[in-house]
């Protein structure tokens, strides 16, 4: 296995456009329009990208990912497999916490242990560390990670785990967090106020070990309402926003003084099916009475369901373009691509002959469940699905909840048909067949956020072989045949994979990345055109 010892971190390096400031006394702060509803700033609390976003901008990783989702060394220097089951990183010297503390080998062995034990995690990152048997310290700098069972994947696992201060947050909550009290880490910035839902201020870390930013001030406004985004941009409220709403990409582009910037992402947008219990609290007659069996049960209702969307259409109306659509878990290019899935096209006949061999010739109703401010274009995919159902016979009523409603209420199983999306921020299919539909295991973390609760034997075999093994290829054959095996069962439906858009007065550049962050300190201000 190969040893990571590059002299310096890579990720901002293709950002090397100019460092000159525009004159003016606030050339040195940025406020940035954030999409998505923070759910809490603890960085082990829910793993969902909006937060993760935010908390990366405090806390570093010991990996991190480039904007082409390559892995580069963060916090550790590099990483050597020592044998089957242990992995050695050795960590970066000089690194010092916000508060002065030293960054060393006993708050890595805090922070990933840290990840299981979080209360109430919506989504825990225990994902990226259940495999994970016990980690020693060996000297201030050197840490063993022992693993149960071989983990080819495990320093790609762990870009998403975030590292914290065992002094400051051994005796912290998850409102000390949240409060500000505990948000003490290691990154480009340190915290400085929060409004809740709101707003964040950051102010810049003077001593961070990595490449400085132009920046000495941040504000990050949370604004996930569409047209407040654009209108804050556009007014100059802020300097740059994410997810552009899709109907504006053309306006903003087209604005003098203003551009946009696009990269394919890795959000996978779906939907989840409650296929697994005998009822299903949202699913009626035609006279909304609720039905004694769960329709979802049934394979050929969940193949009609996939049958009745038509993908091309949504990501050409309802996303502008700015998706690609998907009738599986991962793009052509992704390791584990099944090329003869290739074709799910929208077939009302299909749907409807499908409907009446499972005993609904004239259809059901449901509920269809999304958020109202998380996703771009959340409320009118919802709609727009809900009109292509009842195309088919199943009449779908639409419920638009906020981000947190949504992901308490989801993480408790009260829905039958949610609109959900992922992003598989290590760049890996492995991940979102990890999190959405490996068999739900507290214990290990897989299927965390199965919220289906679909479980295949096949499936489960598949993806664990190809965790453990080390070689590309064969790797790519068994995560192909979990992919299969999947989407057969229709253990979920896929739509489209998101393309991110980012918004920002000319001369303001940001990098696109592929995980689709937003991060301030690698947004540049160019010199003033001449």
């Amino acid at each position: 296995m190969r040893y990571h010892r590059p002299t310096h971190l890579l990720c901002a390096s293709a950002l090397l456009l100019t460092t000159a400031l525009w004159g003016g006394a606030k050339a040195a702060d940025i406020t940035v329009g954030l999409s998505g509803t923070i759910t809490s700033l603890d960085p082990h609390f829910h793993n969902n990208s909006s937060n993760s976003n935010v908390a990366e901008h405090m806390f570093d990783p010991l990996v991190a990912r480039d904007a082409g989702a390559g892995i580069v060394p963060a916090l550790a220097l590099g990483w050597t497999l020592r044998g089957p089951t242990t992995w050695e990183f050795k960590l970066r010297p000089d690194v010092r916490f916000h508060d002065g503390r030293p960054f060393t080998s006993a708050d890595v062995v805090f922070s990933l242990g840290r990840t299981k034990t979080v209360k109430n995690s919506p989504s825990s990152f225990a994902l990226y560390t259940r495999a994970i048997k016990r980690v020693v310290a060996l000297d201030k700098l050197t840490v063993h990670v022992h693993t149960d069972g071989p983990v080819p994947m495990l320093p790609r696992d762990l870009t998403g785990v975030l590292m914290v201060s065992k002094a400051a947050a051994e005796n912290a909550a998850t409102e000390d967090f949240n409060s500000g009290r505990a948000l003490v880490g290691t990154g480009p910035f340190k915290f400085a106020a929060v409004r809740r839902n709101e707003r964040i201020d950051l102010v810049r870390n003077a001593a961070y070990w990595g490449r400085q930013g132009q920046w000495d001030k941040a504000t990050i406004l949370l604004l996930p309402n569409e047209s407040t985004r654009t209108a804050a941009l556009l007014s100059g409220k802020v300097d740059l926003i994410e997810n552009v709403p899709t109907q504006d990409v053309r306006a903003v582009a087209a604005r003098p003084g203003f551009t946009v910037a696009s990269a394919p992402s890795f959000r996978l947008m779906y939907l989840h099916l409650d296929g697994a219990r005998a009822q299903t609290p949202f699913a009626f007659g035609l006279d909304r009475k609720p039905l004694a069996r769960n329709p979802l049960a049934d394979l050929r209702v969940r193949q009609a369901i996939s049958k009745a969307v038509g993908r091309d259409a949504l990501v050409a109306k309802v996303l502008e373009g700015m998706g690609v659509p998907s009738d599986q878990l991962v793009g052509p290019s992704g390791a584990g691509h099944a090329p003869e899935l290739i074709g799910s096209r929208q077939d009302i006949a299909g749907a409807r002959r499908l409907l009446a061999a499972a005993g609904y010739p004239n259809g059901f109703r449901i509920t269809l469940h999304s958020t109202s401010d998380h996703y771009v274009n959340d409320r009118q995919v919802a709609q727009t699905l809900a009109g292509m159902l009842g195309r088919v016979g199943i009449l779908t009523d639409v419920q638009s909840l906020p981000a947190p409603v949504y992901f308490a209420r989801g993480n408790k199983l009260e829905f039958s048909l949610m609109l959900g999306g992922w992003n598989a921020d290590s760049g890996m299919v492995e991940s979102s067949m990890k999190a959405l539909l490996a068999g739900f295991d507290p214990a290990t973390g897989m299927g965390a956020s199965n919220r289906g609760r679909y479980r295949s034997a096949a499936f489960d075999q598949a993806l664990l072989a190809a965790r453990v093994e080390f070689d590309d290829a064969r790797r790519g054959r068994l995560l192909r045949e979990a992919n299969r095996v999947a989407m057969r069962d229709v253990g979920l439906v896929p739509l489209y994979i998101h393309t991110t858009v980012w918004g920002s007065k000319k001369g303001w550049n940001v990098t696109p990345r592929q995980d689709g962050r937003t991060y301030i300190h690698q947004v540049v201000r160019a010199s003033a055109p001449k």
